[in-house]
C-alpha cells in the first residue's frame, strides 16, 4: 500500500488534516502507536496520567519536539474517547480499524499514510512512559549520521522502539503482520542497525503494577 492508500483505514480531522502535516528539513516523520485496547491494564492507559497528564498526550507531545508536524498519531481501540486528547497537538490521527490484529496492523497504518516526502519514519510506542524528548533527539541524531541506516533503541540486552526506519525499509514495514511489531526487521538486518542505548525505552505501562513502579519514588 503507497501513501494516500485509504483501504480499511480512515483519517479523522480531529487534529490537522493530513495535508496538514508537515515534514521536517530532512523529511523524518514520527507515527505514534496508540491503537492497543489495554487489555492488561484493564482500561485505556492511553488516558491514564503519569506526572499529571494523559500518557498518550506526553508521547505525542513528546514526539512532536522532535519532528514537529510532521507527525501521524495511530489509533484504534476506543478511539473516539482517545482522539479528543489530541484536539490541539499537532500531526494528523488515523483510525486503524484492524487493531485487533495486533501492533503490525498500526504500523502499516501509519507508514501507508506517510507522503512522498518522508526520507525516514521513527516510530514511537506510546506506553513507553520514560523516555524523553532528549532521548528522541539522541535516536534522530544517530540516524542523520547514518540516513540509509535503521536507528533503534537498545535496551534489555536487545534492540527495539522508539526505531527509525529509513524509506528504504517501508515496504518492509507494510508487509509485518500480527502483534510482532518491527524487531523482526531490526532482527533481520543487524548490520544496518545503529544502537543508541536508551534504558528509558525498557520502562513501558502494561499494567497498573507496571504504573506504580513507575510512580514510585526512587
Amino acid at each position: 500500500m503507497g501513501p494516500g492508500h485509504r483501504g480499511t483505514w480512515r483519517e479523522t480531522a480531529v487534529t490537522a488534516s493530513h495535508e496538514r502535516v508537515a515534514r521536517t528539513a530532512d523529511g523524518l516523520y514520527a507515527v505514534v502507536l496508540a491503537a492497543g485496547a489495554s487489555t492488561r491494564f484493564g482500561s485505556a492507559k492511553q488516558l491514564v496520567r503519569v506526572a499529571g497528564r494523559p500518557l498518550l498526550h506526553t508521547a505525542v507531545t513528546r514526539a512532536a519536539e522532535v519532528t514537529g508536524n510532521a507527525l501521524i498519531v495511530v489509533l484504534g481501540s476506543g478511539a473516539a474517547q482517545l482522539a479528543p486528547l489530541l484536539k490541539h497537538t499537532p500531526g494528523a490521527v488515523v483510525i486503524n480499524q484492524q487493531w485487533r490484529e495486533g501492533l503490525a496492523s498500526s504500523i502499516r497504518a501509519g507508514v501507508s499514510r506517510l507522503p512522498a516526502a518522508c526520507s525516514a519514519v521513527m516510530l514511537l510506542l506510546a506506553d513507553q512512559a520514560a523516555v524523553t524528548a532528549d532521548d528522541l533527539r539522541r535516536l534522530a541524531g544517530s540516524w542523520r549520521k547514518q540516513p540509509r541506516h535503521i536507528a533503534a533503541a537498545v535496551y534489555g540486552g536487545a534492540c527495539g522502539a522508539p526505531a527509525i526506519f529509513p524509506r528504504s525499509s517501508f515496504r518492509a514495514l507494510t508487509e509485518l503482520r500480527g502483534d510482532t511489531g518491527a524487531r523482526t526487521l531490526l532482527r533481520r538486518n543487524p548490520d544496518r542497525v545503529v544502537r543508541v542505548p536508551m534504558p528509558s525505552a525498557a520502562i513501558d505501562v502494561d499494567t497498573p503494577e507496571d504504573l506504580l513502579a513507575l510512580e514510585a519514588p526512587k
